[in-house]
């Protein structure tokens, strides 16, 4: 059974951080491409960080480049979300994506990130 469980969302002030994780299982973990997209309220789903497999490779949106970076454990099949310099804009529910092709993707329930000004 695929999982992908978010955790590590919460209440910060402006300014402060937060590191989001994303554990899984069920699937081959280091064979696919993992994503960050957040959904703030009245809002579409955004995309807001990319890692390949390997972890080599890795990018952002502009509204995060600078403040956000996103790193993975294959050993520990999880996928991180470093979060610095918070803006209340950033509030959001944070969801993680697991994709190995455009037809094979899987979802995490989402955490939810409050940044208060």
């Amino acid at each position: 059974q695929v999982q992908l469980v978010e955790s590590g969302g919460g209440l910060v002030h402006a300014g402060g951080s937060l590191r989001l994780s994303c554990a899984a299982s069920g699937f081959t973990f280091s064979t696919y491409t993992l994503s960050w997209y957040r959904q703030a309220p009245g809002k579409v789903r955004e995309w807001v960080a990319l890692i390949s497999s390997s972890g080599s490779s890795t990018s952002f949106a502009d509204f995060v480049k600078g403040r956000f970076t996103i790193s993975r454990d294959n050993a520990q099949a999880t996928v991180y979300l470093q979060m610095n310099s918070l803006k209340p804009d950033d509030t959001a529910v944070y969801y993680c994506k697991a994709a190995r092709t455009t037809m094979i993707s899987y979802w995490g329930q989402g955490t939810q990130v409050t940044v208060s000004s």
